[in-house]
Formats: C-alpha cells, structure tokens, sequence
C-alpha cells in the first residue's frame, strides 16, 4: 500500500521507509519559526543553553507590531535578545516584519518535502508549499533544543478539485463550502488535487490551507506542480525534494468539489464548523466593521481585489473598513501598484502589516454589541475583543462589498 503526501515527509523526517494512521513517529524537525508572542509565556523566563541547529530557526515579529503595549515590547526585546545570542539568522525584526506564515512564505524557508513547525496555530497554511507544517505549543521549547518532536499519524481525506471559479468567487469561499458541508476534521490530514488546482494561485492555496486549522485539520498539504516550482524559483533557501501521493495510497475518503459551482459564503457566528450560508440569503444583517487582514487573506490579491471592488465608491456611513497587509513586502508592492491610495481615497484605514485586529490585539478592536465581518480566520466568540460583538466570516470581496454597502452583501450584486 502506498503513502499520502503527509506519510512521506512522516516517514522521511522520521528515518523509516514506510509509516501508516496510528504510528507514533519521533521527526526531525526541518524548520522551527518562532513569533513575538512566544518570548511571553514560553520563552520568557526559560534559560536556553544550546539550540539543536540555530539555522534551522526563523524569529518573526508578528502579532503585536510595533508594540502597542509594554509587555509586547518586553517580548520584542527577548526575542532580540535571544536572536543575538544564538546567532539566528532568520530574524526578521519591526521594519522587515509581517504575519509569520507570509514572511516564511516570502523568504523561502517552507519547503516542499520538509516538516515544519511554529508556535502558532496556522502554520499549516505552508502546506500549500508541499511542506508538512504545524502549528505547536510549549513543544516549541523541546523543539529548539532537540531538533524533533513527535506526531500521531492520522489518516487523510481527500479533496478533488474540479473547474475554476467563478467571478468573485474567491478561495475563501471554497474553505467555507468545506467547513460548512463537511465540518470537523480533527485528528485528520487534508489533502488537495485534481485539474482544478491549475486555476488556483499558490497565495490562493495557501489561503485555502491556512483555513484548514479552523476544521482542526493536522496537516492540510497541496502538491507540488509547476506553478509552485515557479513561485519557489530564486526565493527557496535550500534545496528540496518534493513529495506526492502514490497511485494506490490511502484515503479515509475521497470528496470532489466542483469550483465552478460555488458561490459568496459567509461563516455566521461564533464558528465556521457546519454555521455557513450563502451570502446571498443575508441581505439585512448591517455591520460596523469590516477588516481584511491575517495571514489567511492579508495577500497582495486580497488588497488587488478589494481596490478594484471599492475604486469610484465610498465606505458606507457608520462603517469602519480597515485593511492590514500581511507583511511589509506585500504593504511595498500595494503601494506601487496603486492599491493602498485608492483604498485610502474610498475611506478605508490602511494599517502596518501586522496580525492586528484578527487576534483583538490592536488596530481594530471590536466593542460590546458590535457586528464585523472579517476575511482573517477565526470569529469564534470574543476573537477579536468584546465577547459581546458579533463576527463573520467571509472573502475579501465579500468583506469589502459589506463595507460599501454597510450590510451583508454578495459581491456580484455590486
């Protein structure tokens, strides 16, 4: 019997020819990213002697930037502290920041065929890249220090993607058919394929299986194909060998998903799990805010579709639309191209490229009673301040459609 994608880089980063669902595995770790928020709790008052391989670990200041409290500037200076005295190379520090998973993305550092691990959730959003990735906790201390960490290996469904979508229709609408069709996917890796991943982008992947942690999904792994090879030519750190799934491996299920059908979604609160509608049955739900950002949908192309949605228009009355890029290159190439002043010009709040309002950090905090809709990643109940505010879920264009309208609103009406 064959392996999946995610049992071959198992079993590579592990030192076995073969492994199965149910293996306990010990894996070197190829790449270990660390953020600002982990020189708080974790790192902060730990005493590190020595790091199993220093240039295998990548420092990202990314949730609270520039720090808006004292505490966030004390886990800045950690962090800075500890990059100097382990010599990390990869440090990217207030000015060549941005959100961590865009930043590795960036810089080439999530590879096809490695296994990667970072303190914060939505790591498996490298999986686009062909790259086994993980979001961890305290394991990240282990991580470190030793070199490797260890995983259950869970079985895999199957995605099958067929067509192209429609105008307007964005990748975020084809996580939330997932979530809302198939619901939770704990324990469990995803994986994508079929004809229809050559109309979809490597940004647009990504944003596809930076969603899959909201599903609860392990790993979430594209294939790597020529439009990746190019998008990693020039920019890859190191050499890599891809991964695929063999002919005969197997699948928990197989699930076909036809993109030309598919249409505007939202995600209603507090959940994305089995909670999803068609945008177009929710004409009179009015909003106060509406924020695109996070590294699920803070993309150059979120920003692109967003300006020519809103270009000739105003924000609505009463609406607070904020846009936070998703990393500093992104905010660069937006600027050049026209983007961000067009945005601005509409009435909307261009931010610094930082996580932001999506974690109810800074920059877009929600208050009691009020309703946002957000392309970021989560709207479970007080994600992004008071618990007693409403959050959807939805695409960039459906964000940016409700901050013109100031009400829920399926984009192709504009």
């Amino acid at each position: 019997m064959g392996m999946t994608m995610t049992e071959h880089i198992l079993a590579r980063a592990s030192g076995q020819a073969r492994v199965q669902p149910g293996d306990l595995v010990v894996c070197r770790v190829d790449r270990a990213v660390l953020l600002d928020l982990n020189f708080g709790a974790l790192f902060g008052e730990k005493r590190i002697r020595r790091l199993a391989d220093p240039r295998r670990v990548a420092i990202v200041l990314d949730h609270s930037v520039p720090a808006p409290t004292v505490a966030d500037a004390e886990n800045h200076r950690r962090a800075r502290a500890f990059a100097a005295e382990f010599g990390i190379r990869h440090f990217y520090d207030v000015g060549a920041h941005g959100i961590c998973h865009q930043v590795i993305a960036e810089q080439g550092l999530a590879l096809p065929g490695q296994l990667l691990a970072c303190g914060d959730s939505h790591t498996c959003g490298a999986g686009a890249f062909n790259c086994a990735a993980r979001g961890m906790g305290a394991e990240m201390l282990a991580i470190v220090c030793t070199g490797q960490t260890w995983f259950r290996v869970g079985p895999t469904v199957q995605y099958v993607l067929h067509g192209q979508l429609r105008e307007r229709v964005a990748a975020k609408d084809v996580f939330l058919h997932i979530a809302g069709t198939y619901g939770e996917h704990a324990n469990t890796n995803v994986e994508f394929t079929g004809p229809g991943l050559a109309t979809l982008s490597v940004m647009q992947r990504h944003t596809i299986a930076t969603m899959c942690a909201e599903i609860s999904a392990d790993f979430a792994l594209f294939p790597a194909d020529e439009m990746l090879e190019a998008y990693l030519a020039g920019r890859a750190s190191e050499p890599y060998e891809p991964v695929h799934s063999d002919p005969d491996a197997r699948f928990a299920e197989v699930r076909h998903i036809d993109l030309s059908a598919l249409e505007p979604l939202v995600a209603l609160p507090h959940t994305v799990v089995h909670n999803v509608r068609r945008l177009a049955e929710l004409r009179d739900v009015t909003i106060h805010q509406a924020f695109i950002g996070s590294c699920a949908n803070g993309k150059l192309e979120d920003l692109a579709a967003a300006a020519r949605l809103i270009a000739g228009r105003r924000v609505a009355p009463g609406v607070r639309f904020i846009v936070t890029p998703g990393s500093q290159e992104i905010y660069k190439q937006a600027l050049r191209a026209g983007y961000i002043e067009t945005l601005v010009e509409a009435g909307a709040v261009v931010t610094n490229s930082t996580c932001g309002a999506c974690p109810g950090l800074h920059m877009g905090v929600l208050g009691p009673g009020e309703r946002c809709i957000t392309s970021s990643t989560r709207n479970f109940q007080g994600r992004m301040g008071s618990p007693e505010a409403e959050i959807f879920l939805a695409s960039s264009e459906s964000v940016t459609a409700a901050a013109i309208t100031g009400r829920l609103t399926d984009p192709r009406d504009l």
